[in-house]
């Protein structure tokens, strides 16, 4: 082979892996730029009446949540980081690990369990009745479940864990030196906190708390439930009940300008990131809590953990053990398989997605192949209720042109191929979470020298032999721990599922909403239990890996999220 038909061939192949990021990158643009279109040009401009009415209720309704969810996961996250890696106290052992387990809880399942518990109805409201003879309600006052403050407590409960686990991998890589100096200066623990370890620890707390806002904007069961007009609420309403798309799509642009200002703040929290090589941990860092100190530091975190996983897995293993019998049936199987088969096809699409996506920006590190693959990360930063106006738009104009073209020339009408299957699910899906996916892939592709890409082409090996030969096998962990957070993301994920399924078509979220809406949480329970269980793999494995000390490591999938521009 001549070297001119060799620099040919790899040129080829280079424009092949390019074309490929910048396909992936088109398919996560296309939702996008669908929901505009459709906000610019929509069938009914509805836009004057929806700001003379309720877009201005919405986005303060949305503000409201956003901040006091905000406010919560910060005082819940970096306060239980920075008690289990400073401070000894006990049961600090159980509590490291065990503060993970709320990640497990749909923000949904948990709004409903505890309006079961505290509505006036409900087992505690009829003890404290029968307690101190009180008769109606007008007798005491008791805090209101379903109402804004209630949204921000639940979903701060189940929140809380981003930024608790990146807070703790940042303490945790602080030089040990630099917190003993403030100390020899004259400051006390806390104040060496304040100026020391937690400015180190802000980008860190930026990405997760970003996270956390990303969740917020983008749930649904809960605000719903307890009838929180959010954006999210909006589209829905807008929507399914009054019959506009357009207007559901104009609010859908109102969300994304939160969603573009979340990203920039976050970008600006992690500006000046310095990484510092951790010292060895000296007994003196560590600060013994003792009497009254270590009481609250148990309590704190015990409160935290009993609050977000606790109460709802007895409340829900109590309801399905009771109704095991009479709900374990041959619908509920269907429902389950619905829910699996959907969320595995959407983790091993994301995972062949990712893994082009982060090969070929290793490949070829140019600025313009970066831009392409943060794009294509872009797709996670959508709502649920977004993404699902964004596929809808294009697969509906598909159906409807190939069915025009087929009863034009043959008089076959196709009726909906895309758009009323569960295809569009898995689009939705693929495209939301194609993030996780890339970015744990790439941070174990980071790990993997280049002299191994060079010994490869060295012994005649093509980049996509050298990618199946070589990196697959070195970035095969990070792969499937990526497509189990996908797998566990698409089962819990509720907007999109609502809104694009197929008529009569049921998953596990869609079962328990349901269900949980008409005040039946019994015949919820053991949907929302296997979705509890399911989501407790990624736990399970995060917590493994914080047991080997390699908090820093699994920070990575987590942040890995963080959409970037």
């Amino acid at each position: 082979m001549t070297p001119a038909s060799s620099l040919s061939r790899r040129n080829f192949s280079g424009l092949r892996w390019i074309l490929s990021v910048a396909a992936i990158a088109l398919l996560v643009a296309l939702p996008l730029l669908s929901v505009f279109w459709l906000a610019l040009f929509p069938e009914e401009n509805i836009w004057p009446h929806l700001l003379d009415t309720v877009l201005f209720h919405y986005i303060s309704a949305t503000l409201m949540l956003a901040f006091g969810v905000a406010v919560l996961t910060l005082l819940a996250g970096v306060g239980a980081a920075w008690l289990v890696t400073m401070c000894r106290f006990p049961g600090r052992g159980l509590f490291e690990w065990a503060l993970l387990l709320p990640f497990a809880v749909p923000a949904y399942v948990i709004a409903y369990v505890y309006t079961d518990l505290l509505e006036y109805a409900g087992p505690v409201q009829k003890f404290l009745r029968a307690l101190c003879g009180w008769q109606t309600a007008r007798d005491y006052w008791f805090p209101e479940i379903r109402s804004m403050g209630g949204a921000i407590a639940m979903l701060s409960l189940v929140l809380y864990p981003y930024v608790y686990m990146l807070a703790r991998a940042a303490f945790i890589e602080q030089c040990g030196s630099i917190r003993a100096a403030s100390r020899s200066l004259g400051c006390t623990p806390w104040q060496s906190f304040l100026r020391v370890s937690l400015p180190m620890a802000r980008p860190a707390i930026a990405v997760g708390l970003s996270l956390v806002l990303m969740e917020t904007l983008n749930d649904f069961g809960t605000v719903d439930f307890f009838a929180v007009r959010t954006l999210s609420v909006g589209i829905y309403d807008t929507w399914l009940s009054r019959g506009n798309l357009g207007g559901a799509a104009q609010i859908a642009c109102s969300t994304l300008v939160f969603v573009v200002l979340l990203i920039v703040l976050e970008r600006r929290g992690r500006k000046g990131q310095r990484h510092f090589v951790q010292s060895p941990v000296a007994g003196s860092d560590f600060y013994r809590l003792r009497g009254w100190r270590a009481l609250s530091a148990s309590l704190f975190c015990a409160l935290l953990l009993i609050s977000g996983f606790g109460v709802p897995i007895v409340v829900l293993g109590g309801y399905a053990l009771d109704n095991f019998s009479s709900y374990w049936s041959g619908d509920f199987l269907a429902i389950a398989r619905n829910s699996f088969l959907l969320s595995g096809a959407a983790a091993v699409v994301t995972a062949v997605l990712g893994l082009l996506l982060a090969y070929g920006k290793r490949l070829y590190p140019r600025r313009s192949v970066k831009s392409l693959v943060g794009f294509a990360k872009l797709g996670y930063a959508m709502p649920g209720a977004v993404m699902a106006i964004g596929v809808l738009i294009p697969l509906a104009a598909f159906d409807n042109a190939l069915d025009a073209l087929l009863r034009e020339h043959f008089g076959i009408s196709t009726g909906l191929l895309l758009s009323g299957s569960v295809f569009a699910i898995v689009f939705a899906y693929a495209v939301r979470f194609l993030a996780v996916s890339a970015g744990a892939i790439e941070s174990s592709l980071d790990k993997v020298t280049p002299s191994m890409d060079r010994a490869a082409r060295s012994l005649g090996r093509n980049s996509w032999q050298t990618l199946w030969a070589v990196h697959f096998p070195l970035v095969r962990a990070g792969l499937l721990s990526g497509a189990l957070v996908v797998f566990v993301d698409c089962m819990k994920e509720l907007p999109a599922t609502l809104l694009l399924r197929p008529f009569g078509f049921e998953t596990l979220a869609t079962h328990v909403y349901q269900f949980a809406s008409d005040e039946m949480l019994e015949r919820s329970a053991l949907g929302a239990l296997m979705i509890v269980l399911v989501g407790l793999l990624p736990v399970i494995l995060l917590s493994r890996s914080m047991g080997r000390r390699r908090e820093g490591q699994v920070a990575e999938l987590v942040e890995s999220e963080a959409p970037t521009l």
